[in-house]
């Protein structure tokens, strides 16, 4: 028997729909069964509203039963559908995810669904399984086993505290020309030339030619390599590029050198922040200079290190960034050409007055970091 639904909406219920329908995210599925019910409650026929709506009339008919026999929601919602049964069963889905966790068969780099899909026939009662049964497993999972992150895994004890908490000390202070804190980093550079003549932009003309972008060519000439040594002051605008060819522990001593005398002729102390790379020691200044000149130079720079795998608690590294993103990621095809635009682009950036907010202290350090501080020892 072909029952007939009768829909009446009261007030609140079609100024629910007519919101619905006005804006905001809704799946398709509920905005079309909220056009059904408003259509059906202004009297129209369910072919009218089957062909208005763009669906079956046995979606029409039964959006209104809903309605009548349920309540409002109960015909917005859609019930969910059976499907086909899974294929893995609970206890076979924790295996699949286990495997994709351990490590891949002999001769193979990573786990692939093919070779997972393999495994879980040999484990189970399974024939066969597709690489879509074992995807979908994983990805309800969010697990992708043939992808791998790369990440420093510091181990933050005593050492590592007291350094990360000597550098963000300096960071507080207060500026004072007398005693500068000064951060240090290297970079090194690929001098990469060009085999064929970039094609420059053009302009396009408005409804009838597009503009083209400038072209160059996949194949490129190595012409060697370029060291950076990049230095930043931590309480003003001030940063400083020297091109090196190399990043011996002399040229870290003439770095040094550079520093206090050119830079900073009339400071008494310069805090110098660094990472521990071999060649940035004391030492290095020795083997550069005479004992006497090294002593003098030493005598004006204290060395504040980094913890080991935190270079990110060095400010330098975030200028680093910023050279690379506004001046270095391009071909740049030999050293003359490196000095010059590197050049360029400190003095442009020195006259802006661009500085480094830095916002993490000791005190947010121990806040956010408190479960990695060592714990003290228990008092006797």
């Amino acid at each position: 028997m072909n029952v007939r639904y009768r829909v009446e909406l009261n007030q609140e219920e079609r100024d629910q729909l007519n919101d619905m329908l006005a804006g905001g995210k809704h799946a398709a599925r509920r905005l079309k069964r909220a056009q059904i019910l408003l259509a059906a409650n202004a009297g129209q026929t369910d072919e009218a509203i089957a062909a208005n709506v763009s669906v079956g009339l046995s979606t029409v008919s039964r959006t209104k039963r809903d309605f009548v026999v349920g309540n409002l929601e109960a015909a917005l919602d859609e019930a969910p559908r059976p499907g086909a049964p899974r294929k893995l069963s609970n206890k076979q889905q924790a295996l699949l995810v286990a495997t994709a966790c351990a490590k891949p068969p002999e001769g193979r780099k990573r786990w692939t669904l093919e070779l997972l899909a393999d495994k879980m026939v040999q484990l189970t009662e399974h024939d066969d399984l597709s690489r879509e049964t074992v995807r979908r497993c994983l990805a309800e999972n969010d697990l992708k086993p043939w992808r791998r992150h790369m990440w420093c895994i510091p181990e933050v004890d005593g050492t590592y505290v007291a350094r990360m908490e000597d550098v963000l000390d300096l960071y507080t202070e207060k500026p004072d020309p007398r005693r500068p804190v000064v951060c240090f980093d290297e970079s090194p550079m690929q001098l990469i030339g060009e085999t064929r003549q970039p094609i420059p932009a053009e302009p396009g003309k408005p409804g009838r030619k597009p503009g083209k972008r400038e072209r160059y060519d996949y194949e490129y000439r190595r012409n060697g390599t370029a060291n950076l040594f990049v230095f930043v002051d931590a309480h003003r605008s001030w940063r400083e590029v020297k091109v090196t060819d190399r990043r011996t522990a002399t040229d870290f001593a003439h770095c040094m050198r550079d520093l206090a005398d050119t830079h900073y002729p009339d400071a008494s102390k310069i805090r110098v922040i660094m990472d521990n790379l071999s060649t940035h020691t004391a030492g290095a200044l020795y083997e550069a200079f005479p004992a006497p000149e090294a002593h003098r130079l030493l005598q004006r720079l204290e060395f504040h290190y980094t913890p080991k795998h935190a270079s990110w608690l060095n400010m330098v590294e975030i200028e680093i960034g910023v050279l690379r993103g506004q001046c270095l990621n391009r071909r740049i095809g030999n050293r003359k050409t490196l000095v010059t635009e590197v050049n360029a682009w400190k003095r442009q950036r020195n006259a802006s007055g661009a500085r480094i907010k830095w916002m993490f202290t000791t005190t947010r350090a121990r806040d956010k970091l408190a479960r990695v501080y060592p714990c003290t020892a228990n008092e006797s």
